[in-house]
């Protein structure tokens, strides 16, 4: 058997229509948005359309099951990643992983497969970080928290219950969309690299090993507002003079104690007053960390805050930071790692067995039950924007790899 790869490009097309800005080409279907809900309201109706059960937990998670009385009770074979997507970002990036897994029990069902336990298709909820990440991850896994439901908001302090409560979601609810780890056989998920490694080498497949943990903060440097014209430099409690000087030591901190898979970046900044010719008394901006050792990370954070202490003290200015999250490194199951390589083998597919520097699902998931991730390449190693693509033919033999490993999970080997 082999997926559709026709009618897996049109419903991945159908639902990048959802958030779709049609100015720069991007896609906006952040968490817990109106765009993610209808996409995944759709989404159920699809699934229901072709004679599927398909349900949204507390969480806003989608859960699209293939299944038979006899076997609904018996462990599920899951296929999981995310429907929301960061802000102009791409059509792959979470969506192919659900839309492959929709395909797959297409397929499946097409055949009249009979299956041995079931298959549960999932499309997660907020996990590019909106409010920290992983919400519908965290939820399912039972890593969610009453505290993080209640606490946790967005860049623009939109808090999280509120945008679950607009979207007719009860924020205690979340908490009993846990998994059992006795429901869960294994769980897979099929992703781009959002690196440029495969497409540069060549390989179709990558085998993830290990995904990057990462923490993320919010951070204040508040110092005084005044006329651009007339206060002298040395004088000033520039808040932007502080977040550049930041922004010079990052190489050094990561020298100093960083590896070579350490990534810190700054990804939004806000000068207020935000005035041409008034000096920004405060700078509101995001340090987002990632490394593959936790160890690592911890010293990452106490090197963010010295030098920011430092900074501040320079410039005369205070600082603050909030840490949204904090997502521990994990290792995928070594024996999913060694089963995902021989089904490639077996499809004559060449692989690569690597790390992933992005956060996943999958990471959760590694916990509770045998997990593996599977890349395909990104066309340049672009990822979060626009032009993110990847070529229909890896498209098709991650899906193909994706069915494979599904159907040796599902269906008992007959002797």
């Amino acid at each position: 058997m082999q997926v559709n790869l026709e009618r897996l490009k049109s419903t991945l097309f159908a639902l990048a229509e959802f958030g779709y800005n049609h100015e720069d080409k991007g896609i906006y279907r952040q968490g817990f948005s109106n765009e993610d809900f209808a996409a995944r309201k759709w989404l159920m109706e699809c699934a229901q359309s072709e004679g599927f059960v398909s349900r949204m937990d507390g969480a806003g998670n989608v859960i699209i099951e293939m299944t038979s009385p006899d076997i609904a009770a018996k462990p599920a074979v899951i296929i999981g990643s995310h429907l929301d997507s960061v802000p102009a970002g791409g059509m792959f990036d979470g969506t192919l992983g659900v839309i492959a897994g929709f395909e797959c029990i297409r397929i499946l069902k097409e055949h009249n497969v009979q299956l041995d336990r079931p298959i549960w298709v999932i499309g997660t909820s907020e996990e590019e970080g909106r409010f920290g990440g992983m919400i519908g991850a965290q939820a399912l896994t039972g890593k969610l928290t009453p505290h993080q439901l209640l606490t946790s908001h967005d860049a623009d302090g939109c808090m999280l219950s509120d945008t679950m409560r607009a979207q007719g979601l009860d924020p205690m609810d979340a908490l009993n969309a846990r998994l059992e780890p006795e429901q869960i056989n294994s769980f897979f998920e099929l992703h781009i690299e959002q690196g440029p490694v495969l497409d540069q080498k060549g390989i179709q497949i990558g085998v993830v090993e290990g995904i990057s943990g990462v923490f993320k903060w919010m951070v204040k440097l508040i110092g005084k507002a005044d006329h651009a014209g007339t206060a002298p430099m040395e004088m000033r409690s520039d808040a932007f003079m502080g977040l550049a000087d930041f922004a010079y030591q990052l190489d050094r901190i990561i020298a100093e104690d960083g590896t070579d898979t350490t990534r810190i970046t700054v990804g939004k900044a806000e000068l207020k007053p935000g005035f041409a010719h008034t000096i920004a008394g405060e700078v509101d901006f995001t340090i987002v960390a990632r490394d593959m050792d936790e160890t690592v990370m911890e010293n990452l954070e106490i090197a963010c805050r010295k030098a920011l202490s430092a900074i501040a003290r320079k410039h005369h200015l205070m600082f603050e930071y909030e840490q949204v999250s904090w997502l521990s490194p994990m290792k995928c199951t070594p024996e999913m790692v060694e089963f995902i390589s021989q089904q490639a083998e077996a499809l004559s597919l060449n692989y690569q067995i690597m790390p992933s520097g992005a956060g996943h699902d999958s990471q959760f998931f590694s916990e509770v039950c045998p997990t593996g991730l599977i890349f395909i390449p990104s066309l340049n190693g672009v990822s979060h924007a626009p032009d993110e693509w990847s070529h229909w033919h890896d498209v098709e033999a991650g899906s193909n790899l994706l069915l494979q490993c599904v159907q040796k999970r599902a269906i008992k080997t007959k002797e």
